[in-house]
């Protein structure tokens, strides 16, 4: 199945090494935000180029949803646009930024987090307050998904465990224990492993 037809935000793979490449998470998002949310230095791809050209990171949101030291888990159904994650078991929710999105093309902080709630309220509906913080950048490129992304890891800390889901891809939501969730973890997807690996961390940074 051929990615969906869209331009997608990417940096050069070239700029990420300047800033610093690493493998798994890094806990000075802040470090390296600044340059890549710069006008200067992130541009748009046709999505089905950047899925294939380690040369380019595409700029993925990643975002856990929590309720105190519980986190929302479900499984991407058969229809998700990322065929290589189809099945597993995900504590991410996110997707691309694309051309369509105005705040893009703003550098402050605030504008890419109405930008990263827009895409994150496309596959959920949340139904509480909650605290959005970027914790982590995510890298990992032992695979050949991750080769091609770049994930921004923000928590969303919610006052209620209230979601619904929004896309048929996502289904079996629901919010999981630590325990709970190093149990499945061979079930899950790279990202959300290494996640689960750091989770009192992430969630208490």
């Amino acid at each position: 199945m051929n990615p969906p037809d869209e331009n997608i935000l990417v940096i050069k793979r070239e700029l990420f090494d300047q800033l610093g490449a690493f493998q798994g998470l890094n806990f000075e998002p802040d470090r390296y935000l600044s340059s890549i949310l710069s006008r200067g230095n992130n541009f748009f791809l046709p999505r089905g180029k950047a899925e294939n050209d380690p040369s380019h990171k595409q700029i993925i949101p990643y975002v856990l949803i929590a309720h105190e030291d519980k986190v929302l888990h479900y499984v991407r159904g058969k229809k998700a646009g990322e065929q290589r994650l189809v099945a597993k078991g995900s504590i991410g929710i996110g997707g691309h930024l694309n051309d369509t999105d105005e705040s893009l093309f703003a550098w402050n902080e605030a504008a890419y987090r109405a930008g990263v709630e827009r895409e994150v309220t496309e596959e959920i509906r949340i139904g509480a307050p909650f605290a959005d913080k970027i914790v982590a950048l995510l890298n990992d490129d032992s695979t050949e998904v991750g080769r091609v992304h770049l994930g921004v890891v923000h928590v969303f800390q919610l006052e209620q465990p209230k979601v619904e889901k929004r896309e048929a891809v996502i289904t079996n939501l629901s919010f999981l224990s630590k325990e709970e969730l190093v149990a499945s973890k061979e079930m899950l997807e790279n990202w959300s492993q290494l996640c689960v690996d750091a989770l009192d961390r992430l969630l208490s940074a």
